[in-house]
């Protein structure tokens, strides 16, 4: 079987954008005629809905992919507190396994041609005692996507968060700038000092959306930037 094309995205901090961009990636790719499915292999933050715990991230995630994946695969740690994963893990008595997520991501990978992987948080977020969210990417090995919360303090955000990707040998894949601030001044300098200082194509700016979608986040984006995006399929 052929490896699936996968990507690891991960942000410059939390409430920066990731679910929406995770899940415009994977409307686009769906849209390429792929099974596309999500992961979001820790999620912090679930209530209980009809006796099942669901996290908001996790579930538009699934309503974004073609894919459909139990919630032992797509999430393997579904944590009740919604607070830094390792302090939320500790409270039910769990410790963060990155080699028990690998291993779902691999019976994932049998089932999908493309999977999105959305971290958790930043790229150095504690996971357990020694192992952070950097860790978890260097043991999926993926390309990343940044994704850059556009707002007062993301240039220094952003550039450190390039310079730990590269220091784990991973490859920053591309980058998107999502309007976290709306009235932030000179953004569009800001947007342009990125430019000349990450590493990676920018894949699209998406603006505040007066109703957040995959399909319109994904409207601002342009992933075929990517090396191995897939060609849409021929409808004919």
């Amino acid at each position: 079987m052929t490896a699936p094309t996968a990507w690891f995205v991960t942000g410059t901090d939390t409430e920066i954008g990731k679910t929406l961009i995770s899940s415009a990636m994977l409307h686009a790719l769906a849209a390429t005629g792929l099974r596309a499915a999500g992961m979001k292999p820790i999620a912090a933050g679930a209530i209980l809905h009809n006796g099942v715990l669901r996290n908001e991230d996790a579930d538009q995630l699934a309503a974004a992919a073609n894919v459909a994946l139990s919630p032992a695969l797509a999430t393997p740690y579904l944590l009740r507190e919604a607070a830094a994963p390792h302090v939320a893990a500790s409270l039910e008595d769990i410790r963060i396994d990155t080699l028990h997520i690998r291993n779902c991501f691999d019976r994932v990978a049998q089932r999908a041609d493309a999977i999105v992987v959305e971290g958790v948080g930043g790229f150095r977020v504690p996971l357990s005692d020694g192992v952070d969210t950097a860790d978890l990417a260097r043991e999926l090995g993926l390309p990343v996507i940044l994704v850059v919360g556009l707002r007062l303090g993301c240039l220094n955000h952003a550039l450190l968060t390039a310079e730990a990707i590269a220091a784990r040998g991973l490859t920053l894949a591309g980058w998107v700038c999502n309007v976290v601030d709306s009235g932030m001044e000179h953004a569009p300098a800001n947007v342009v000092a990125l430019r000349e200082r990450l590493p990676a194509p920018l894949l699209g700016l998406v603006p505040r959306l007066v109703v957040p979608t995959a399909k319109e986040a994904a409207g601002h984006l342009d992933f075929s930037i990517l090396p191995g995006w897939p060609a849409v399929a021929d409808a004919t």
